[in-house]
C-alpha cells in the first residue's frame, strides 16, 4: 500500500476516534455538572456500548495491520505523523491486551462509581463506596499485568500519566521535597509572622459575586468564552474536546472567597495548554498535552506562581473590590496576597497552601503503592489515611468526607495520577525562571498583561500538543533537563519573604 493511502487510512482513524471520544466525553461531562442521579445507570449503559466501538477502533486487526504498514515508512513520516504512529502504537499495546469483556465492565465500573463516590462523600459514608474501589483497583492490578506482564503494576501506571516515571524516582524526589519543606514548615510554625486570612475564608462572599469574580478573571487570562465553558462541580476538574470545546468547572462556598478563585485561575491554566494547541493537531490523538506533569506545570504556574504573586495581587484586588465592594472595605492588596498564601497543615488538599501541597500528595502516593502492593486493604484505607495526615501534616481527620473520599481521582480510576501535580509544581518552576531571562514577568502581571506570558508558553509548549515528550519540551522551554531544585528554591525565597524569616 502507498504512503498516501496509509496516511488517508491513519486520518480516517483518528477522525473516527475524535468522534467517538467527544460523544463519550461530554456524557461523562454532563454526568458531573447536570445528570440527574438515575441516569447514571442508562447513560453507563450507552458509554459501555461507545467505549466497545473505542476499544475495537484502536485494538482491532485493521488498527494492527494499519500501524504494522506505518512502522515500515516510520522513516519517511513528519514529526507530527512519527508522533501520532507512537500515540496510537500505545492505545492499541494498551487496549489490545485487555479482554474486550473486561474493557467494557471496566468503563460500566466507573461510570457507576463516579456517582457512588458523590453520594458516599455527601453522606460521609466510606463503606458505601468501598466495594466500588475494592473492584477499581483490583482491576487496575490486572490490567497492569496485561500491558506489562512482570512489572511493578503501579509503575506501569504510573508511566501512563508520566512517561519514563518509576516509583523508585518518585521516592528520590518526595524525599528531596520532604528535606527541604519539613523544616521550612516547621520554622514557620515556630518564627513566622500570624497571618490572617479569616476575613478571606469565613466571611460572606455571594454566589453571585464569586460567578462574575469568576468570569473576570478569565478575562483577564485571556480565555476565550466562546471556546471554553465554566461549569460546578463537586470536584473542580478541566476537560477537552476539542481546541474549541474546552470545559472548566469550579465549587463556589459562600464563605471562601479563595478556593473558586484559585481553582478557577489553576484550571484556567489547563485550559490555556488545550486552546492554544497548534491548529494542525486538531481532531488528532496529539491535541492535547504532553503529559500529566506537564499539563500540571501550566495549571499550577498560572494558579500559585503567577495567580499568588506579589505583582498579580493588586491585579486581582481590582477585581474582588468590584464584585465585593462592602466585604472588602478597610481591606487592602496586601491583605489579600498574605491570605492567598498563608502556609498552613489543612485537611483538604485542593485548598492547601503551596508549601504543604507535595505533603498531601505524598499521602496519597504511598497510600496508592500500599494498595497496589496489596500491603494495605481497601477497608484499611481510611484509618491509614487519618495516620499519614498526623503524622505529615499535623492534622486529625474528623470525617472521611474531608479525609480518604475528598478527591474523585480514584474513584475514576486515576491511580498513578496524584504525583503529577507535585511534578507539575516543580516543572512550572523551572519553566518560570527560564521565563524570566527573558521577560519582565513581573512587571506584565502586576499591569495584568497576560497575553505575552501564554504566547511565550504557546511558543515552546501548548503548541506542540503531545507531538513532543515532556524531556524535549523542558528543554525546548528551558535550555536544561528537569531539575527539582528550581521549586525548593522558588518556596523558600517566597515563604520565608512573606513570613519575615530572613
Amino acid at each position: 500500500m502507498q504512503k498516501d493511502q496509509l496516511l488517508e487510512r491513519l486520518d480516517r482513524l483518528e477522525r473516527q476516534l475524535y468522534a467517538y471520544r467527544y460523544a463519550m466525553g461530554l456524557m461523562e461531562y454532563d454526568s458531573e455538572t447536570a445528570a440527574p442521579l438515575l441516569s447514571a445507570a442508562g447513560r453507563g449503559e450507552a458509554l459501555a456500548l461507545l467505549s466497545e466501538v473505542e476499544y475495537r477502533l484502536t485494538a482491532g486487526p485493521e488498527t494492527a495491520e494499519l500501524l504494522a504498514a506505518l512502522e515500515q515508512i516510520a522513516p519517511a513520516l513528519t514529526v507530527q505523523q512519527a508522533a501520532q504512529l507512537r500515540e496510537l502504537q500505545k492505545a492499541y499495546d494498551r487496549n489490545s491486551k485487555v479482554p474486550q469483556e473486561e474493557y467494557t465492565a471496566y468503563s460500566r465500573l466507573l461510570t457507576l462509581a463516579q456517582p457512588a463516590w458523590r453520594q458516599a462523600k455527601q453522606n460521609d459514608d466510606f463503606d458505601a463506596f468501598a466495594p466500588y474501589l475494592r473492584q477499581i483497583v483490583e482491576t487496575n492490578i490486572r490490567f497492569a499485568g496485561y500491558y506489562a506482564p512482570g512489572r511493578d503494576p503501579y509503575d506501569t501506571w504510573l508511566d501512563q500519566y508520566e512517561p519514563g516515571m518509576t516509583r523508585a524516582q518518585l521516592d528520590e524526589f518526595f524525599e528531596a521535597l520532604r528535606r527541604e519543606i519539613v523544616p521550612l514548615v516547621q520554622r514557620i510554625t515556630a518564627e513566622g509572622a500570624s497571618i490572617d486570612d479569616r476575613w478571606a475564608v469565613q466571611g460572606d462572599w455571594p454566589l453571585e459575586g464569586q460567578k462574575q469574580l469568576a468570569r473576570r478573571v478569565m478575562d483577564r487570562m485571556g480565555i476565550d468564552p466562546a471556546r471554553c465553558a465554566l461549569g460546578e462541580t463537586e470536584h473542580p476538574f478541566t476537560t477537552n474536546f476539542s481546541r474549541d470545546d474546552v470545559r472548566i468547572t469550579t465549587h463556589y462556598y459562600p464563605e471562601n472567597l479563595l478556593s473558586s478563585l484559585y481553582s478557577v485561575i489553576h484550571e484556567g491554566g489547563h485550559a490555556l495548554y488545550e486552546l492554544n494547541t497548534a491548529p494542525r493537531l486538531a481532531g488528532t490523538c496529539l491535541a492535547t498535552g504532553a503529559s500529566m506533569g506537564m499539563h500540571e506545570s501550566q495549571s499550577r504556574l498560572y494558579e500559585n506562581l503567577i495567580g499568588r504573586s506579589r505583582a498579580f495581587a493588586d491585579v486581582l484586588w481590582q477585581d474582588i473590590t468590584a464584585c465585593f465592594p462592602a466585604q472588602t472595605a478597610g481591606r487592602t492588596a496586601e491583605d489579600f496576597w498574605k491570605a492567598a498564601n498563608k502556609a498552613q497543615p489543612s485537611l483538604i488538599r485542593t485548598e492547601a497552601d503551596e508549601l504543604t501541597y507535595c505533603l498531601h500528595i505524598m499521602v496519597r502516593y504511598e497510600l496508592e503503592k500500599q494498595l497496589f502492593d496489596r500491603t494495605l486493604t481497601v477497608e484499611e484505607l481510611p484509618a491509614a489515611w487519618n495516620a499519614r495526615m498526623e503524622e505529615y501534616l499535623g492534622v486529625k481527620v474528623p470525617n472521611n468526607a474531608q479525609g480518604v473520599l475528598q478527591d474523585v481521582h480514584w474513584a475514576g480510576g486515576s491511580f498513578g495520577y496524584f504525583p503529577s501535580y507535585a511534578l507539575g509544581s516543580a516543572y512550572g518552576a523551572q519553566i518560570l525562571d527560564a521565563m524570566r531571562r527573558q521577560l519582565d514577568v513581573d512587571a506584565l502581571t502586576a499591569r495584568g498583561e497576560l497575553a505575552p506570558i501564554t504566547a511565550w508558553l504557546t511558543d515552546r509548549i501548548y503548541q506542540y500538543g503531545a507531538e513532543r515528550t515532556p524531556a524535549w519540551l523542558l528543554e525546548n522551554a528551558c535550555g536544561a533537563p528537569f531539575d527539582p531544585t528550581f521549586y525548593t528554591r522558588y518556596l523558600k525565597e517566597k515563604f520565608t519573604a512573606l513570613y519575615g524569616l530572613g
